[in-house]
């Protein structure tokens, strides 16, 4: 849709919000939420599919769910938006059954295929579940209201059990993304799978289960816009429901993730600390790895802890802790005390004054190591980092010396003679059509047969666009928010 035509439809519709809201009541985004419908997709992400059974891959939802879905969190969207605007239940009611409101087209389905009471008691609990969202947060007015709302983050995140190999790597990635987003001054930011997994020390396959499988299904992180190019994916935190609050995924017995009650339902560890040593050679998988990490954080937050103590504070099992101990302790960084333990005096040196334990009353015969560049040594670990770094800067400069090859459009091309001289005609893109081959409809013609091309589209600007089930938005939606770019685009030129 032209960006004429859209600003003529608002137009035309201002005088319908008036018996309702106030046109200044709602901001630009929700007025084309509710009367164009989701045109961008921001809404479709993760709709049409869901984690499947065994817990590690996705599948994609039926249609009907997979829509369903779609239309929840658009209506649930434009009801935080009324709520925020200080509206009510009647005017959420009478925005959402207006027939020319495409938002709305969810619970109008619903009041078609289920009658008009079950579409307005649907209203209901999604005006409830709205006014408790905005009830319970608020909107940044400032950047220290930014900082707030990521230390009441942070917190969350130090008290949340993450129990398990997988918990621990999601909390060392988790982390990365706080650094961000504290960097940035707010819970949008920017980042991408090889700068988060230089941050937390860990590889890009690892990085990418769990983003699947941990923080995405349990609402931690949300990715709005993959990233192309130069430019980061844009990912924003968020706490997740508080019933996800006891655990972080089923448990993996392969992964030593049992079932136990050993480990209390909440955590209480510094995570200043795992974001500042994560990244090191010292705490790579096959170094201190990160229940170290767990166990330091722990005790720097709370020194002098007996094991079961240790075992509630980090999340980590009995055995791993016993095991973990001993191995801080062969390197002096830990020191045990009657039945408590401490980090030894100089074992967070070099980390700033403000993360250096309380020394402990009793002295260890065992020397401190001498950084943990001599942790990483013994364990033979040392390089990684710098490995990982060469080897993503090296798939940055091959995928940008890509880009610039199709920027530039380096293909064969014909150079004929006219006039004397010499005239380049460059060969046709393989996007590209031509007129001959369009269909009514925007459907594409098999020039041997003459019959339409099934799963293909011709979009506005004449290049191809393929449909398949795996797509989250229908040709129309990828047609519209192609051309509404284009005009903003343009606009903005």
């Amino acid at each position: 849709m032209p960006n004429s035509t859209h600003q003529a439809l608002s137009q035309q519709h201002f005088t319908q919000f008036r018996g309702i809201l106030s046109p200044a009541q709602l901001p630009s985004a929700a007025t084309d939420l509710i009367l164009l419908g989701d045109l961008t997709g921001r809404y479709a992400t993760g709709s049409y599919s869901r984690l499947a059974s065994d817990g590690r891959t996705v599948s994609l939802r039926p249609d009907r769910q997979g829509t369903a879905e779609h239309g929840h969190r658009i209506t649930a969207a434009i009801a935080c938006h009324v709520a925020r605007a200080g509206g009510t239940v009647d005017q959420l009611t009478q925005l959402l059954l207006h027939p020319e409101h495409d938002g709305g087209r969810h619970t109008r389905n619903i009041a078609l295929r289920s009658g008009q009471s079950r579409a307005l008691d649907y209203i209901h609990r999604v005006w409830a579940s709205a006014s408790e969202a905005v009830s319970t947060t608020r909107a940044l007015g400032s950047r220290h209201d930014a900082y707030e709302v990521l230390a009441a983050l942070r917190d969350r995140i130090e008290t949340t059990p993450w129990r398990g190999e997988r918990g621990r790597t999601a909390l060392r990635v988790l982390r990365a993304h706080l650094n961000f987003a504290e960097i940035a001054g707010g819970l949008l930011h920017h980042a991408s799978e090889r700068q988060t997994a230089e941050e937390a020390g860990i590889s890009r396959t690892t990085l990418r289960a769990v983003y699947e499988t941990v923080l995405k299904p349990h609402g931690w992180l949300r990715r709005l816009r993959v990233g192309h190019g130069r430019e980061g994916s844009t990912w924003y935190l968020n706490a997740p429901p508080s019933r996800f609050r006891t655990t972080q995924f089923p448990p993996d017995p392969a992964l030593e993730e049992w079932p136990t009650p050993e480990t209390g339902a909440a955590a209480d560890i510094d995570s200043t600390v795992i974001g500042r040593l994560m990244g090191h050679d010292a705490f790579a998988h096959h170094g201190l790895g990160s229940s170290a990490l767990m166990l330091i954080s722990a005790l720097h937050q709370r020194t002098h802890q007996t094991v079961a103590e240790l075992v509630s504070t980090s999340s980590v099992s009995r055995a791993t802790t016993y095991r973990t101990l001993r191995r801080l302790t062969s390197h002096g960084l830990v020191q045990h005390t009657g039945e408590t333990w401490a980090l030894a005096p100089h074992a967070l040196e070099g980390l700033g004054s403000n993360l250096h334990p309380t020394p402990p009353a009793t002295r260890l015969d065992t020397v401190p190591a001498q950084g943990w560049d001599t942790v990483a040594e013994r364990y033979g670990t040392t390089g990684l980092a710098t490995q990982r770094k060469a080897l993503h800067a090296a798939q940055r400069a091959a995928y940008r010396e890509a880009l610039d090859r199709l920027t530039d459009h380096r293909s064969k091309a014909v150079v004929i003679v006219r006039d004397g001289r010499q005239v380049l005609i460059p060969a046709p893109r393989p996007d590209e059509i031509p007129s001959a081959w369009h269909a009514p409809g925007g459907s594409v013609l098999d020039p041997v047969t003459g019959h339409t091309i099934p799963d293909w589209r011709v979009a506005t600007d004449g290049r191809l666009i393929l449909i398949t089930p795996a797509d989250q938005r229908s040709y129309d939606e990828l047609a519209a928010a192609h051309a509404e770019a284009l005009s903003e685009w343009e606009s903005a030129a």
